[in-house]
């Protein structure tokens, strides 16, 4: 701190120590009408919303519904975490669902983050590596916060009314439940803070009776749905020719959980509820005063401060930080400018915007792109031609739309081995160059996609076979390898007909259950994964397909494009598979168990009909009892040997 600033610090606190509140029983005339600072700030509080532990979750869900007015609108969307002693954070399935179209520029450093999103209604101002689905489209909130439920516990929800920018922090809410069930007017802590688009209302008067230029900047924070203590941080910017204190007063009044953080650029007389502390002197805390709650009990403690001019009156929900910019200081009411029946000037088109529109979607060897002619309305555009390089492609000017397409034999494509690109140029009433954007398109006749099935972690022969109870390792390949393609692994599940239950084992990018495991890559960038296959199923499946879900997206593209694959496997019970025997075995061991007990029969017949002694020999009357015994005692015995191998084939 330099020097002068301190005696300056000084005298104000001796100055502010000096005064007391009385009371105003009289009216104060004073007629509030928007005024020209600019107050901005930043909250906690949401029209609904709630926050929830899941601390043993491997996987932790945030919904965000977002209310906007205008058709379309600008959002910076920040994702936080702590950091964690070696330990890698959790993943998070961010689902963003929107009434509006929205440009999102997000930021989530060192997130593993997979986000849900209307991809017709949120655009990425620039390309993301994310993980990115679709989001099924719902009728109410209910139906989309079931939908969230099956993917991992709800840790946070919110509802928020135009918002201009959003921080969320995944940290672990103390004292927060273990579900999340949304509640009106909620405050979220430090789980989230936010923004709104629009600035607040201020107002302002001139006071009746009071001579002189000092003018009264006044804060009223409303008392929000929870009363704990917190720390609001108010910035004040003002524009003073003169650096003496007495030119402005500041009047924050609040809950009387609220203590104030002032960072002013400005010497002021500081009249406060609760505490105080200034920024230059964060650790030194001042008592304030007891200050009414009512707009007309603020206006007669300014006027009892000398003020002649309420510079500035807003009242605001709970906030962390407000923002105060006023244009001048000390030269009295600065009124805002009378509406007038004409038509204001327009704002220029938003070019970067308007390119970050055009994404192509490539299907039957054809590339398409579409704008929606209210959107570029929006955005204050008028497009004059839509062209790919070669000009000669116009783009077809229809009803609500311009649609641009061509093979990928023409148009100026260029046509690679994996990529078919061109650029699309732009030209604008507003701009006297065209503007250009690199279009890309994913040639998929030439990948060739591999799923395969392994028994061992090392994934050196596939199998098509595996045993209940078993675990199975998973690898799934494309090739040929393309630099600028990202390949993720959006889904997988295992079917094992009709009369069973379909086993999800990756969703949204993200393990299902916690026999489902995402392994590292192989070497040549190949996705695995490994599963353990329930031991017991009732009826036992036989035959099951494996299917996954492969999401592919080139850097320039901020679209997905989906193409699954599948294979065949055999489900054998675990006796069978350990001693190598499938169906065709027991049958064959069976059949060979009967034909061998029947020679070995025949056999011992044949001798014992020529070893008896001739002496001995009986009528044949006589002897045919005693063979119809033997025989029937033979037969009994081979109908013995058959049902040996079904007693075998069922023990193991």
């Amino acid at each position: 701190m330099d020097r002068g600033t301190f005696p300056q610090a000084v005298a104000l606190l001796l100055a502010v120590c000096s005064l007391g509140p009385t009371s105003l029983a009289e009216t104060v005339y004073c007629d509030l009408q928007p005024v020209d600072p600019q107050v901005t700030y930043i909250t906690s509080q949401v029209s609904e919303g709630c926050v929830a532990q899941s601390p043993n979750a491997t996987l932790e869900v945030h919904i965000l519904f977002l209310e906007f007015l205008k058709e379309v609108s600008v959002l910076e969307l920040t994702l936080q975490t702590s950091k964690q002693n070696g330990t890698l954070p959790r993943e998070v399935l961010l689902i963003l669902s929107t009434n509006k179209t929205i440009f999102l520029k997000l930021q989530a450093p060192g997130i593993p983050l997979h986000l849900a999103y209307n991809p017709n209604l949120v655009i990425f101002q620039e390309p993301t590596e994310v993980n990115t689905t679709q989001l099924p489209p719902f009728a109410t909130k209910g139906e989309l916060l079931n939908w969230a439920d099956t993917k991992g516990p709800i840790t946070s929800a919110a509802e928020l009314n135009n918002p201009q920018s959003i921080l969320l922090r995944l940290d672990q809410a103390p004292r927060s439940p273990s579900s999340c069930s949304l509640e009106p007017h909620k405050d979220m802590g430090h789980t989230l803070e936010w923004s709104p688009n629009a600035q607040a209302s201020v107002r302002g008067c001139r006071l009746e009776g009071v001579a002189g230029h000092k003018e009264a900047h006044i804060l009223r924070v409303l008392p929000g749905p929870e009363a704990w203590p917190r720390t609001v941080t108010v910035k004040v910017e003002l524009s003073c020719a003169s650096r003496d204190p007495d030119a402005a007063v500041l009047i924050l009044q609040g809950p009387p959980y609220v203590s104030w953080l002032i960072d002013a650029n400005h010497n002021m007389q500081i009249w406060t509820t609760g505490e105080y502390s200034f920024k230059i002197f964060p650790e030194k805390n001042i008592r304030g005063f007891h200050l009414p709650n009512t707009t007309q009990g603020l206006l007669g403690e300014a006027r009892r401060l000398n003020a002649s001019v309420v510079a500035s009156f807003v009242e605001l929900p709970l906030a962390s930080v407000v923002s105060l910019r006023a244009p001048s200081c000390g030269s009295g009411l600065q009124p805002s400018p009378t509406p007038v029946q004409t038509t204001p000037p327009k704002e220029g088109c938003n070019q970067e915007l308007l390119l970050s529109l055009i994404q192509p979607k490539c299907s039957d060897d054809v590339m398409t792109l579409v704008l929606n002619k209210d959107l570029i309305s929006t955005l204050r555009c008028t497009i004059t031609s839509l062209t790919f390089w070669d000009s000669s492609c116009q783009a077809e000017d229809r009803d609500d739309r311009f649609v641009l397409r061509s093979g990928y034999s023409s148009c100026g494509m260029i046509v690679t081995e994996n990529v078919i690109s061109n650029e699309v140029i732009v030209n604008l009433l507003s701009s006297s160059s065209p503007q250009q954007k690199k279009v890309q398109c994913i040639n998929m006749d030439s990948l060739s996609f591999q799923l395969g099935l392994y028994l061992s972690p090392h994934f050196l022969q596939a199998s098509n076979t595996i045993e209940l109870g078993q675990q199975g390792f998973v690898q799934v390949s494309v090739s040929p390898s393309i630099p600028e393609l990202t390949i993720q692994l959006d889904s997988c599940q295992l079917n094992l007909g009709p009369d069973m239950e379909i086993v999800e084992l990756i969703q949204s990018q993200a393990a299902k259950s916690s026999c489902v495991s995402l392994l590292s890559p192989s070497p040549g960038g190949d996705m695995r994964f490994s599963f353990l296959l329930r031991g017991y199923m009732v009826p036992m499946p036989t035959t099951g397909i494996l299917s996954c879900t492969v999401a592919l997206r080139l850097s320039t593209w901020s679209l997905d494009v989906q193409r699954t694959v599948s294979t065949r496997l055999n489900i054998v019970s675990p006796g069978l598979h350990d001693k190598g025997l499938v169906l065709p075995a027991v049958l064959g061991i069976t059949f060979g168990a009967f034909l061998i007990g029947a020679l070995l029969t025949a056999a011992l017949w044949y001798i014992y009909l020529h070893t008896r002694h001739p002496g001995k020999r009986e009528p044949v009357v006589a002897v045919a009892a005693p063979a119809s015994s033997e025989s029937s005692s033979t037969n009994h015995s081979i109908g013995s040997t058959q049902s040996t191998p079904c007693s075998t084939s069922s023990m193991a």
